[in-house]
């Protein structure tokens, strides 16, 4: 393949998922499948560093989700870091590519005297988790510079690499998601598309995002001591590197072994275990170890449009919520490290039975059966 973002045939296959289900596809719970599975590998690009999806996969619709609380809140944070740095004025333009992740950006623009004129070129264009869903990264970013008036900034939010390869998270990898970016590839990329990164903001959402300001490289705009420090911290991970990035294949083989074990050992020893979080993650992670209901009884889901309907792959229900503390649930296991303080206050009689995911990939939490 040549790279989506550069061009470079030059590159190599760093995490092959092998066959598995469209992430946004729920069947219906009396839908007795099978469910059609597609090739899901990441490809790594020698020149530019681009991780990025190595084949279009299925057609893609997005998830019917319902975001979680923390990814609304970090919208609000983020638009006050850019303020507060100076780089929005009251009365500038502001528009926003539409991403299904985080809700939209455009009340906290307002909020800070913001203008939303339908159309650009703008003072402020905001991305967040957006551009990962272009299949072709380079015209993408070309139609970005293109929508960014003289003196205004390019505002991007995506998350980084270097917490994917970092924290085992292979389960990122979904169709639909193109891109996965460090700020090392990032700035190459916007460079070749007349823009320079100008500042950047580290959040620790999805266990590490990046917050970034772009501006055109003809306005000359100064650059904050912040972009060398992240870029030093991905020069010491060597983030670029295939063989680096290629670890993530390694977390792949031993969690989904840890999560069958899990719940296998739990379901020996009679413990009924449900889910929470009907999220893209979720799917992968579940199709690949083969779980079914008799190891998960059941997946909880604050979206309406998932009930009645089962994760792809498996005869697992998506159920209300509302439903789990009448579900004999000995443990819940929270998909979503975001979830876990919005389930516990939403639910405080599940509040002592959440365990969050990781602790059985990790080392398959089997001293909570002890």
């Amino acid at each position: 393949m040549n790279c989506r973002g550069c061009g470079s045939g030059v590159g190599r296959i760093v995490l092959d998922l092998g066959q598995q289900p469209a992430a946004d596809d729920f069947p219906a719970l009396d839908d007795p499948g099978p469910d059609t599975r597609h090739p899901l590998a990441m490809w790594l690009c020698g020149p530019c560093g681009l991780a990025q999806l190595a084949s279009g996969g299925p057609p893609v619709e997005e998830p019917r989700g319902v975001e979680p609380r923390a990814l609304i809140d970090q919208a609000a944070r983020a638009m006050t870091a850019v303020a507060m740095a100076g780089w929005t004025t009251p009365g500038a333009r502001a528009l926003e590519f539409p991403s299904p992740h985080g809700g939209s950006w455009l009340a906290h623009a307002q909020a800070l005297g913001l203008r939303l004129p339908g159309c650009g070129p703008v003072e402020v264009l905001i991305d967040s988790f957006g551009l990962m869903h272009e299949a072709d990264q380079a015209a993408a970013l070309a139609v970005r510079a293109r929508l960014l008036a003289p003196g205004g900034i390019l505002i991007l939010q995506f998350q980084t690499l270097g917490s994917i390869v970092g924290d085992g998270q292979w389960n990122a990898l979904r169709h639909g998601h193109f891109g996965y970016y460090s700020l090392t590839t990032l700035r190459t990329l916007l460079h070749a598309a007349g823009l320079r990164v100008n500042q950047v903001w580290p959040f620790p959402l999805y266990g590490g995002t990046l917050l970034v300001v772009a501006t055109r490289i003809e306005d000359d705009r100064p650059v904050d001591p912040s972009v060398d420090r992240q870029l030093q911290q991905e020069a010491d991970l060597d983030i670029t590197n295939a063989d680096t990035v290629g670890r993530l294949q390694v977390d792949f083989d031993r969690q989904v072994r840890l999560l069958r074990a899990a719940l296998t050992a739990r379901a020996e020893a009679g413990r009924r275990v449900h889910g929470y979080g009907a999220a893209s993650r979720a799917v992968a992670l579940l199709a690949a170890a083969g779980v079914d209901s008799r190891l998960l009884a059941s997946v909880a889901d604050a979206s309406t449009a998932k009930h009645g309907h089962r994760m792809p792959a498996t005869d697992i229900p998506i159920i209300d919520p509302a439903a789990l503390p009448d579900a004999a649930a000995d443990e819940v296991i929270v998909f979503l490290p975001e979830l876990l303080a919005e389930v516990a206050a939403a639910h405080p009689a599940l509040a002592d039975r959440l365990v969050p995911v990781q602790t059985l990939l990790s080392h398959g939490g089997t001293e909570c059966l002890s």
